[in-house]
């Protein structure tokens, strides 16, 4: 893993090469308990703390023995629904008898607003929520434990420095505002989103718990995975236009209990990053430190590259009380994300 991270003993550390640095004794920012102050710093202070965190002479701690927290303060979480393979599966499985995309999918990177104070660091165990669920013969629907736990794998941008109410920014001011990224498992149950989400959309289907990674990897050190996105049909309204140079190939893996299930690219989303961010400050809606943004699921349009379980397995499978679910990431310079970890507990009551 390559990036900053906040130490549960306090302070903020840099891991890299299978090592934790712990940086707290390098000054005031870095003795803080989370990265905030360091994401609003801006793009030269961020490129100073990488060189300092590179440099320093710390105390050293194998990174499986690193006892890391959620690494900010999560200010806002939007999930966004950017790969194209993954929209089209879901259009099949759900609408098999009409067009799998809807018809606004291709103009906007279409999103739904999470819920904050809900997202955890990897390792942290996810318990199997319970909700409201509906089969389509059943006459009424009944509460309990979901039966259709799944996870989902996306890549995630963290905000640093902040806008005030009523700005929008251009896709070339993604840099500017952007401090890195992290891998994402926003974990899902199918069956209680099913039933909510007509007509505004995820809710308790979502909140319950989404992992982060971590380890956040500053954004500068993934220039060399910088690719073409891919081309964009119909051409994006003008405020979107650009941002396609932004693709990133990032190699992409899903673990299920010891054993590969999924591997992918985050070079196939649709809508890159910097076109996710200016679409959300479109409307002046504000950015925030430590505002999260994630990709929503990454699918390619092989088999085996599946970032989701209903896809994988075509809603016929989903995650068992005990399963683990270990999502990780390597860009195509070498740099190693922060893993995302989580095992499934059986619900409380």
């Amino acid at each position: 893993m390559t990036g900053f991270g906040a130490l549960e003993s306090g302070g903020l550390a840099w891991c890299e090469d299978g090592e934790v640095v712990d940086l707290s004794g390098l000054g005031d920012m870095f003795a803080r308990p989370t990265l905030n102050e360091l994401l609003a710093a801006g793009p030269a202070g961020w490129k100073d703390a990488i060189a300092a965190a590179r440099a320093h002479d710390g105390r050293r701690t194998p990174e499986r023995e690193a006892r890391a927290r959620l690494p900010f303060e999560v200010a806002d979480y939007v999930d966004f629904y950017s790969s194209l393979e993954h929209a089209t599966n879901l259009g099949r499985m759900f609408r098999p008898d009409q067009e799998p995309l809807l018809p606004n999918w291709r103009w906007l990177p279409v999103a739904y607003h999470g819920r904050a104070g809900s997202v955890v660091a990897s390792g942290t165990d996810v318990v199997r929520p319970r909700g409201q669920r509906k089969a389509p013969d059943d006459d009424a629907p009944t509460f309990g434990p979901s039966r259709r736990l799944d996870f989902e794998l996306e890549l995630g941008f963290v905000v640093g420095v902040p806008t005030k109410l009523g700005d929008a920014l251009p896709v070339e001011a993604f840099a500017d505002h952007v401090f890195g990224v992290v891998l994402v498992n926003d974990w899902s149950a199918r069956d209680i989103q099913a039933w909510e989400y007509v007509p505004l959309g995820p809710n308790l289907g979502k909140s319950f718990q989404t992992s982060i990674s971590a380890w956040v990897t500053p954004l500068a050190l993934l220039e060399g995975a910088r690719v073409e996105a891919p081309l964009q049909e119909p051409p994006p309204l003008p405020y979107l236009a650009g941002g396609r140079d932004w693709g990133l190939d990032v190699a992409l893996e899903v673990e299920l209990n010891g054993e590969t299930l999924s591997r992918g690219n985050a070079r196939t989303l649709y809508w890159t990053l910097p076109q996710q961010l200016a679409h959300a400050t479109s409307n002046g809606a504000p950015l925030r430190t430590g505002d999260l943004m994630a990709s929503g699921t990454i699918s390619g349009s092989e088999p085996g590259s599946e970032g989701s379980m209903i896809e994988r397995f075509r809603g016929e499978r989903f995650l068992e009380d005990g399963d683990e679910v270990v999502l990780r990431g390597r860009a195509a310079n070498g740099v190693e994300l922060g893993e995302v970890r989580g095992r499934v507990l059986p619900v409380c009551g």
